[in-house]
Parts: C-alpha cells; sequence; structure tokens
C-alpha cells in the first residue's frame, strides 16, 4: 500500500482540479486529504488577527461543502486545527507517505508553508492551477512580463492565448488509508471538524450586505458557487456588467464571483467556459469582455508574484520610495470608520460589519489611508486580509501596490478624491445613510 497526501489550499472545490487530478494519478494506492486551518490566535505586525471572523466563517462553509462532497465519494475531508508544518509531517509518518500534492501558491508565506514541510524531509508537488492562463503559455518567460497591464492584456489577446477546458468532478476518489487515534488527536482532528460546523456570525446575514454570505444564495461551498454562476448568466447579468461594475452596494452590480474564486470553491476556467457558451447562445457585448478583462488582471497579478515574489512585500515595494511610516492613531481611526469623512467612514464600517466592500470603495478606502491619513500601505493591505471574504493574496497585495504607487504601473499611484467619489458615486447619500455617516 502506498498513500500520497493530497493537502487542499486556495482551492477548496473537486471541478477543475489538476492539483487533486494529479495526486490521483500518482500511482498511489490510497489518498489522505488534508486541510489545515489558520492558528485562532495568529497576529499581524499590526496587532489585529490575521483571519478575521468573516474570512473565518465564509471559509469553514467552504469546507464544510467539500466535506459533504468527499464523504459521498467515500474519502472524508481531515480537518486538521495546526499548522501544515506539523499536521502534514505527522500524518506522513502515520501512514507511510513520502509525498504531499497541493497547489502552488506564488506568495511569500504560502511558499515558506512549502519550504517547511520539504525541510522536514517531505517531497512536495506543487500544481499551478489558479490562474485562468497558464502561466508557460504566456509568449515571454516569467522575468519578461509587461511592466503595464494593457500592455500584457492586448498581447495575450494578439496570441490568441485561450484556456483549457475545466476538467470534471471526479467520480471517485482513492480510498484513505487508517490514521491512528493517537495521530488525529495530535493533529487536532476533532477540534478540527467541530470548528468548521460553527455557524456564520449574524453580520454574515447582513441585511446591508452586498454579499450576505450566511445567506444559502452566498454560502461558502462549491455547489453554492457554480449555482451563484448558473444563475448569474440565466438572468442575462453579464451584459450589463461593465454599467454596473461601479456600484456600490446590492448583490447585482458585480458579479459577486471573487469569494469564491478566493477560497478556490470556483475556477476560473469554469467561469470562462460557461462565460463562452453564454456569449454564443446570447451574444458578446462590452459586459461580457469586460468580465475577461477582469479575469486577465486577476491573471497578471498572479504573474507579478512569480516575477517579482518576496520584493512584492517590501515596505518600498518595487519603487525606490522611503518607507511609509505607520500611523497608528490614523489607522486605528480608518479600521473603526470613525476619521471623519463620510464615503470612508462608511465603507469602512461596512466592511468590519459584512466582510465585503465594492471595489470602487476598497480604492477609496486604500487611497485615503495611504494619501491623507499617510499611513503604511503594508497595514492597509494586511486589515483587508483580516476582513474581507474575498481576500486573495494576490489581488489584495498588488492593488494596494497600485494605488501606493509601489508596483509597476508607470502613473506612480492613484489618489482617489473620496468628496469627488461621493459625488459620482453616492450623489443621493442612501449609501452614507445607510452607514450612519451621513
Amino acid at each position: 500500500m502506498s498513500t500520497v497526501l493530497f493537502w487542499f489550499r486556495n482551492d477548496l472545490r473537486l471541478h477543475d482540479q489538476p492539483a487533486l487530478r494529479a495526486a490521483l494519478t500518482s500511482g498511489a494506492t490510497h489518498l489522505l486529504p488534508v486541510v489545515c486551518l489558520p492558528a485562532p490566535d495568529e497576529s499581524t505586525p499590526w496587532g489585529f488577527d490575521r483571519v478575521g471572523a468573516h474570512r473565518r466563517a465564509f471559509t469553514a462553509a467552504a469546507l464544510r461543502g467539500l466535506q459533504g462532497q468527499m464523504s459521498a465519494l467515500g474519502n472524508p475531508l481531515l480537518v486538521c486545527q495546526v499548522p501544515p508544518a506539523t499536521a502534514l509531517p505527522q500524518l506522513a509518518r502515520a501512514v507511510g507517505a513520502t509525498t504531499v500534492v497541493c497547489e502552488d501558491i506564488a506568495a511569500p508565506y504560502e511558499q515558506a508553508e512549502v519550504a517547511a514541510l520539504r525541510a522536514a524531509g517531505l517531497q512536495v508537488r506543487t500544481v499551478w492551477h489558479s490562474s485562468l492562463l497558464p502561466p508557460a503559455r504566456m509568449p515571454w518567460s516569467v522575468d519578461q512580463l509587461p511592466g503595464v497591464f494593457t500592455t500584457f492584456r492586448q498581447k495575450v489577446e494578439r496570441a490568441g492565448i485561450t484556456p483549457a477546458a475545466p476538467l470534471p468532478t471526479p467520480t471517485q476518489l482513492l480510498p484513505a488509508p487508517d490514521v491512528p487515534a493517537p495521530v488525529l488527536q495530535a493533529v487536532g482532528a476533532e477540534q478540527g471538524a467541530a470548528s468548521i460546523q460553527l455557524p456564520a456570525p449574524p453580520q454574515g446575514s447582513d441585511a446591508r450586505s452586498s454579499f450576505p454570505y450566511g445567506t444559502p444564495g452566498c454560502d461558502g461551498s462549491e455547489a453554492a458557487a457554480l449555482a451563484h454562476l448558473a444563475q448569474y448568466l440565466a438572468r442575462k447579468l453579464p451584459h450589463s456588467y461593465k454599467a454596473t461594475r461601479n456600484g456600490l452596494t446590492g448583490l447585482d452590480y458585480s458579479s459577486k464571483f471573487s469569494p469564491w474564486l478566493a477560497t478556490g470553491a470556483l475556477s476560473p476556467r469554469q467561469i470562462d467556459a460557461d462565460l463562452k457558451a453564454f456569449e454564443r447562445d446570447h451574444g458578446a457585448n462590452d459586459g461580457t469582455y469586460w468580465l475577461w478583462f477582469e479575469l486577465l488582471w486577476r491573471d497578471y497579478f498572479r504573474l507579478l508574484h512569480l516575477q517579482y515574489g518576496a520584493a512584492l512585500y517590501r515596505a518600498r515595494g518595487l519603487s525606490e520610495l522611503p518607507p511609509a511610516p505607520h500611523n497608528p492613531r490614523g489607522f486605528d481611526r480608518w479600521c473603526r470608520g470613525d476619521t471623519g469623512q463620510p464615503l470612508v467612514d462608511a465603507a469602512m464600517r461596512e466592511l468590519a460589519a459584512t466582510g465585503y466592500l465594492s471595489n470602487r470603495l476598497r480604492q477609496v478606502v486604500a487611497s485615503y489611508l495611504i494619501y491623507d491619513l499617510r499611513g503604511d500601505w503594508r497595514a492597509g493591505a494586511a486589515w483587508f486580509e483580516s476582513q474581507l471574504v474575498d481576500y486573495d493574496v494576490y489581488s489584495n497585495h498588488a492593488n494596494w501596490l497600485y494605488i501606493a504607487g509601489r508596483g509597476t504601473d508607470p502613473r506612480g499611484g492613484r489618489r482617489f478624491n473620496p468628496i469627488k467619489q461621493a459625488q459620482d458615486h453616492d450623489a443621493d447619500g442612501s449609501y452614507r445613510r445607510m452607514w450612519g455617516t451621513a
């Protein structure tokens, strides 16, 4: 008997799962599927939880869905309450495994997790599968990635690069090995299983939320993700996407694919395949193109990480600008929605209450922290990481660099005037009244 460990990371789904397929076709006779929950007491350098209540609740829903799917296939997911560097070597020794297969994530924290497993003597096979387009098919090497997104997009489109078809959901899994009870106890399996059953906090069903993740339609599971994609297309909402995407509140002004993309409950290739079918049946327009455009932006941020890696996480980013000073008092007021700037405060209160914020408002509040409060952009990025149900390490970090002028963009930063943004996007003040700042 030989066993391979499959470590779920930000790919909490069974459809279009190249990494899982690699494990299933590795030649092993048994499969041990594992996920490791973030430590409940892990904090950031700025003194707050690295993973907040909203993110934990939404991810728990994704894991409940995945657990149910895998149980139906005869190999339940093992949920560990201890870090992967501790849990996976113990499990491997217990079942006689030497190999771990997992998603490749090109960010420092996630790369360090893999390095720790290799240092412990495990063979780790990482599989890149979070982008729409595979990096190996780009018309340039990683180190030659265009420094401007528009150039990247134009070259990709001229080259006619298209995504691979999404893989089907497996109809069977390899059997699970027996794991001794003391090992299960050591990796916190009982606590892990219990923790993903906890109900969403009441804020997850806040009627004001643009993504009420505590309701069935916005549940974190793969089934809910695929159902959301199907209804979004059935209602022909892609045709209006470009016109409505800068809205501030409501479920339908944007696609809302991002929460499920962030946990991996929804594959970008599945979105693309279904969107192409929609265009064949109902026609293409600026709205359908803009969804493709946004998926390309998501890919670009991933490729930037492959190109620059840890350099993106320096205080100066890719720039020669001096490190930004941290403004503790201003940052605290910003987090609480108590800056005195009505649009910014409304947005920050929404984020804290619901774990979600429109893309337009993310730009506005990031700009305010950086340029008006003269704060450290990395503290803002960490707060978003803690709070957002759709936190994506690539997009979050690259967007903060973009606003701060510390990435590749030649324009040197983006300052948003909150008064003008309110006039343009909340002219009647309804959003600010909703969050008690007007």
